[in-house]
């Protein structure tokens, strides 16, 4: 049965285009520019089209993942190798340098704050309770003031 409405625009093309796009980290609005529709019409292809919704959930875990190895590399410290060509005396020579990065605090706190948040928290739960009696604090108010002026 046709479903009442304008027809879709959702062709089954789109899927790798998709993938591609979210692989590059899009959400569901700048995909929708990308496909001339809404963000809402994104979430309804995906939600309607088991396959575009594949393509899309693939690509974003895959973007995902390369974000997180980055800030884990990033919070425990990393070294690579760097190659390049000289002209030493009329002649290339290629240099290969080991080069390290130190970890970054910043990524080591993101990364358990978000991961282990019950131990990591940015501050102390307030253990203060305020009182309920608005009352009593106005009649502890008043009274340190008749003992400051006595």
């Amino acid at each position: 049965m046709a479903t009442p409405g304008q027809p879709t625009l959702y062709k089954p093309e789109h899927c790798e285009l998709a993938q591609n796009y979210c692989l590059l980290g899009a959400i569901n609005e700048v995909l929708g520019d990308f496909f001339g529709v809404t963000g809402r019409t994104i979430g309804n292809w995906i939600a309607t089209h088991p396959d575009f919704a594949n393509a899309v959930y693939r690509g974003r875990a895959v973007a995902d993942a390369r974000v997180v190895r980055a800030l884990f590399d990033r919070a425990c410290g990393f070294s690579h190798q760097v190659s390049r060509t000289t002209l030493y005396q009329g002649k290339e020579q290629t240099v290969t340098n080991r080069v390290s990065y130190p970890p970054d605090t910043q990524a080591c706190m993101f990364w358990l704050r978000n991961r282990q948040r019950h131990y990591w928290q940015a501050r102390a739960e307030a253990t203060y309770e305020p009182a309920d009696d608005m009352a009593a604090l106005l009649d502890a108010a008043g009274e340190s003031m008749r003992h400051a002026g006595a």
